[in-house]
């Protein structure tokens, strides 16, 4: 049908001309001509095409060294990689701008995107988080650089982020410890965790672990240690619905305290008996 041919026709057409484009595009890779690949790269960059731009600019940087177009052309190529989201020779690029180029117009912006390829190459909070440290120090840097900067609030969000990831991490590790059952251990990590993070958004389900932990020790406790171990957790109950009046964790901790106070009345009453 005449529907099916154009169909057809479109196709070979498109393949045509993706033929004809990778051939020019090779042609210009083998081309000595570092004006024209120049050019070509800032085409093939407002195209979108950014990996095409990004070879070029490689082939041409060594033949522009020196001269005048060098500074556009190092930033140009540092942001190539950018985009191509290839983090780690971005940032090493942009790094060399900054180096090579300190009075650049340019410099504030390179500054950030350094900053901000450390950010994009943070891991997730369960795994090494190295760069995580490196993105957060090179953030504050450029905002102690660039307080009034059009990034400088950005940078700020990409901090807390950050911190935020690095926070989840220790929480996770110290609820770690609940989950093999070192409840004293998980006592003493959330306690650390807490002081080391008092604003942390994982506060409330930091003292519920510590809470459940003394929960387990105070219940298994031999006679002599227990009343005091149940007192006290009478007191965390109390400090957490201080804090949270309507905790997530209300219920299961409401349960808990039915066999605290129980255990506990139990004990005092023994004792006046």
């Amino acid at each position: 049908t005449m529907v099916l041919k154009k169909i057809h026709f479109i196709f070979l057409f498109g393949i045509a001309l993706l033929f004809v484009n990778c051939s020019e595009y090779q042609k210009l890779l083998n081309s000595d001509d570092a004006s024209k690949k120049y050019r070509s790269a800032e085409e093939y960059y407002k195209k979108g095409e950014f990996r095409k731009a990004n070879r070029l600019i490689e082939q041409v940087i060594p033949k522009y060294r020196g001269k005048p177009q060098a500074e556009r052309i190092i930033f140009f190529f540092a942001d190539s990689y950018f985009k191509t989201k290839n983090y780690i020779l971005s940032s090493y690029q942009y790094e060399n701008f900054i180096k090579s180029y300190p009075k650049s117009q340019r410099i504030e912006e390179a500054q950030f995107r350094a900053a901000q390829c450390y950010y994009f190459l943070s891991p997730e909070y369960s795994l090494d988080q190295e760069d995580t440290y490196t993105a957060i120090d090179k953030l504050q840097l450029f905002i102690n650089l660039y307080p009034t900067s059009e990034y400088a609030e950005e940078a700020n969000q990409m901090i807390l982020e950050l911190q935020s990831k690095l926070e989840q991490k220790d929480f996770e590790i110290a609820k770690g410890y609940y989950t093999i059952r070192d409840y004293s251990a998980a006592i003493k990590s959330q306690d650390n965790f807490v002081s080391s993070f008092p604003g942390t958004k994982f506060r409330e389900q930091a003292l519920y672990v510590k809470f459940i932990s003394a929960y387990e020790i105070a219940i298994n406790s031999v006679l002599t240690k227990k009343q005091a171990r149940l007192k006290e957790l009478q007191q965390q109950y109390a400090t957490i619905l201080r804090y949270y009046p309507e905790t997530f964790f209300l219920e299961e901790l409401d349960q808990k305290m039915e066999v605290v106070n129980k255990e506990f009345n139990l004990l005092a009453q023994n004792q006046v008996n």
